[in-house]
């Protein structure tokens, strides 16, 4: 159902579902067909889409998901489109809850030496590559490296790399960031089980932590990312907040009868 060639396609698929605990469940599936803890970008989605279907109110409308129930604001621009802030939850720092297999002395993974990234290259100096990785979990895990120039990282080589590295047990969402100054970064994405993206908004929430604990940038940031910006806000201690927008693009039927697909079922 992702398959570009075959529809309209897609990073992953997302299923809404009848929760007994918020106002709707949501399922977020890669590409390649394992299943994810979140998704930030797929969360307003499926904000922006039950209030849209009448199934809440605009405004607070709490989200179950595999980190727990995200309340999420949504404010309608127009028919199709909205404006959503998430309560993405309080980042998860200590190796063991990301998890990676570091040691870390004082519970974080901030600005660690490791072996993820490779041995030295070409494209690290190219790219003014800091290869000390920062790790922080928002429900799936992320590993944050700060280079000079993001567009000089050859992401479809190194980004499965990483990935799969043995220090990251149930493998790793990547991002590579460019600070621009301190309220604003460039980020590019390669997403556990998905490959490159347009933006994560997890990845986003994570860049955010990682930039406070590391000095590097303000509390509050907009992360411009090849899909968009996103607005994050971190205090140091509790949740991260995600503001962006959330469209429709397409609507379609998919059919329970194609041969390739033959477990599917559809209905209303």
């Amino acid at each position: 159902m992702a398959d570009r060639h075959r529809g309209v396609g897609g990073d992953g698929l997302i299923l809404i579902e009848r929760s007994m605990r918020a106002d709707a469940r949501m399922r977020m599936f890669n590409a390649d067909g394992s299943e994810s803890e979140m998704c930030g970008n797929g969360v307003r989605c499926v904000a922006h889409l039950v209030v849209s279907r009448g199934y809440a109110a605009a405004g607070d409308v709490s989200i179950e998901t595999g980190r727990g129930v995200l309340v999420v604001s949504v404010a309608p621009t127009g028919p199709r489109s909205s404006r959503v802030r998430v309560d993405m939850g309080t980042p998860l720092l200590h190796p063991d809850e990301i998890p990676v297999a570091v040691p870390a002395s004082d519970g974080r993974v901030v600005d660690v030496e490791s072996q993820a990234v490779g041995t030295r290259a070409a494209w690290w100096d190219e790219a003014g590559l800091d290869p000390r990785m920062t790790c922080v979990s928002m429900g799936n895990p992320h590993v944050i490296y700060y280079c000079d120039n993001v567009a000089a990282v050859p992401l479809h080589e190194i980004g499965p790399q990483i990935e799969t590295h043995p220090l990251f047990p149930r493998r790793i969402n990547v991002h590579f960031v460019q600070r621009q100054a301190a309220g604003r970064v460039t980020v590019r994405t390669w997403e556990r089980g998905t490959g490159i993206t347009q933006a994560c908004g997890t990845g986003a929430s994570a860049v955010c932590v990682a930039g406070v604990l590391s000095g590097r940038t303000a509390e509050q940031i907009e992360a411009e990312l090849p899909g968009g910006v996103l607005e994050l806000a971190w205090d140091g201690a509790g949740s991260v907040f995600m503001t962006g927008p959330a469209e429709e693009v397409f609507t379609g039927i998919w059919p329970a009868d194609l041969p390739q697909a033959p477990n599917v079922q559809c209905g209303p």
